[in-house]
């Protein structure tokens, strides 16, 4: 649970263009507002990502998600990132295809900041190829002052895997990728 003053705080640095590294459902991720291209473009720089790669999507309702998405289920038991089609989605989202992977996950507090800022990016907290940091320090010594906003989210469980990722496929068949 993260008391309202941090959520404020986070939330003011989200919506001024900051990038921050949070816990979410699964492992820690470095995050940005999805319709903020600097932003995007910061979290891609500090973890040195592939251009080439999208990044997790993650939304507070199924209305953030880019695309027609009528048909898709976005709430699962175990956390699951959905992988559809979203050509309507800014390029800077897009990168070499038309899918994004959205996730809504299970955590009430950053539903609610998610719910103030819009969708937001959240790739794994680690630089391209490393592990992902599991504890708020090992993102600190990551990334430094690249990053405007660490919440410290308590270490994450050594057997904790990343969220599940499916694909639908546009006859609606599910293609589980990870």
């Amino acid at each position: 649970m993260m008391k309202k003053t941090a959520q404020r705080d986070l939330v003011a640095t989200l919506l001024a263009g900051g990038i921050a590294v949070v816990r979410t459902d699964t492992l820690y991720g470095i995050v940005a507002r999805a319709d903020d291209e600097a932003a995007v473009e910061r979290v891609y720089a500090a973890k040195g990502r592939n251009p080439g790669k999208s990044c997790i999507v993650l939304i507070a309702h199924r209305e953030h998600a880019y695309g027609e998405n009528d048909d898709v289920a976005f709430e699962w038991d175990e956390p699951t990132s959905v992988l559809v089609a979203s050509p309507q989605a800014p390029a800077w989202l897009l990168r070499e295809n038309e899918l994004i992977a959205h996730r809504l996950p299970k955590v009430e507090w950053l539903q609610e900041v998610i719910a103030q800022t819009g969708p937001l990016i959240a790739p794994s907290a680690n630089p391209e190829g490393l592990p992902p940091a599991m504890t708020i320090d090992e993102a600190k010594a990551y990334f430094g002052e690249q990053v405007d906003r660490y919440v410290d989210g308590g270490e994450v469980p050594g057997d904790m895997p990343p969220s599940r990722l499916i694909r639908i496929h546009n006859d609606g068949t599910l293609e589980r990728l990870r």
